[in-house]
């Protein structure tokens, strides 16, 4: 009999909740082959086992809240490798119940959030870092529904509309998710003050004023200098609790294809600027590992344990692997 949990916006009116790294980094450390353009969606069908283990690296590095590993998987994806919508459904659920396994592993509460990444994902080359994709409002719902109601339907606590780079794509996930019954948070990816199409933050937060399903509203995947700032703005103009989860810090370099300088990401200070300035689920993204995850949650509840080993092993943050 699985535990209860409380909802999850119950919790984030009491304080902080700990969400996990980039899944990607973590797969690969744990020696999985991710060059592919259904990156750790693949998975799901070839080696469940292995996001099921990553998730598990996560929740003892302190994890509370575990992303689901959906963020590039869609019914057109799956498609181009053969493999058809009951089977993609199946698959996705399987995202769903993977999490929750590792999760109720814990003691105590976990939350699954099942991601729902932008249409620039399932591209497959970078067109979520740019937004713009030359569709209407219309289309991205019609792109982005069938998904979220899988997803939805695979029973997760939250459903994360993650690494949004523009207005028009939120507008969309939001009406896509109108009539599931779960809650969402709604986190862009932005750069500078801007989201990564070039609109202002105050604007585009606005989306999500007023619409009681979203149970927060804030970025991921962005540098962490960018972080605090977005935090302020995310509070100021929706009153909702805020998600921030940015990258490491590091540099990706297309040409070399590797990362270069230093992790910026996860100083004391910096984490709880985020939290007074209105952060309520707080994490990282590509390139954070369960090491960073479970210093960041010291720096949210100094009093905090997490699982010794969560830095060692098939579990270790990767360091110098991609995510």
């Amino acid at each position: 009999m699985r535990p209860v949990r409380r909802p999850l916006a119950e919790v984030l009116a009491e304080g902080p909740v700990v969400l996990d790294g980039g899944l990607s980094n973590q797969l690969e450390a744990q020696g999985c082959e991710l060059s592919d353009a259904l990156w750790s969606a693949r998975l799901l069908a070839d080696a469940p086992e292995q996001i099921e283990a990553a998730h598990g690296a996560y929740v003892r590095a302190g994890a509370q809240v575990l992303i689901t590993a959906s963020y590039q998987a869609t019914f057109e994806g799956f498609a181009r490798r053969g493999i058809g919508p009951l089977r993609a459904a199946e698959l996705l659920a399987r995202s769903v119940e993977l999490a929750r396994r590792a999760g109720d592993r814990r003691e105590g509460e976990t939350w699954v959030a099942a991601s729902v990444g932008p249409y620039g994902a399932m591209l497959a080359d970078g067109s979520e870092y740019r937004g713009g994709y030359g569709l209407s409002v219309a289309e991205l719902e019609r792109f982005h529904r069938p998904r979220v109601e899988a997803l939805a339907a695979a029973g997760p606590d939250v459903l994360a509309l993650e690494t949004v780079p523009d207005m028009d794509e939120a507008r969309a996930l939001l009406r896509a998710v109108a009539g599931t019954g779960i809650p969402v948070w709604l986190s862009y990816t932005v750069a500078g003050g801007l989201t990564r199409a070039g609109q202002p933050l105050r604007a585009a937060f606005a989306e999500a004023a007023g619409n009681d399903q979203v149970i927060a509203v804030g970025v991921n995947c962005c540098d962490p200098a960018d972080a605090e700032a977005a935090v302020r703005c995310a509070a100021e103009t929706t009153g909702k609790p805020v998600v921030v989860y940015p990258n490491s810090g590091e540099r990706w370099d297309a040409r070399r294809r590797r990362w270069t300088g230093a992790s910026t990401f996860g100083d004391p200070d910096q984490v709880r600027a985020w939290t007074r300035s209105g952060a309520r689920l707080v994490g990282g993204c590509c390139r954070v590992g369960p090491s960073r995850i479970a210093a960041l949650g010291r720096s949210l509840d100094p009093g905090a344990e997490a699982d010794p080993g969560a830095g060692t092993g098939p579990g270790a943050d990767p360091g110098a692997s991609g995510g």
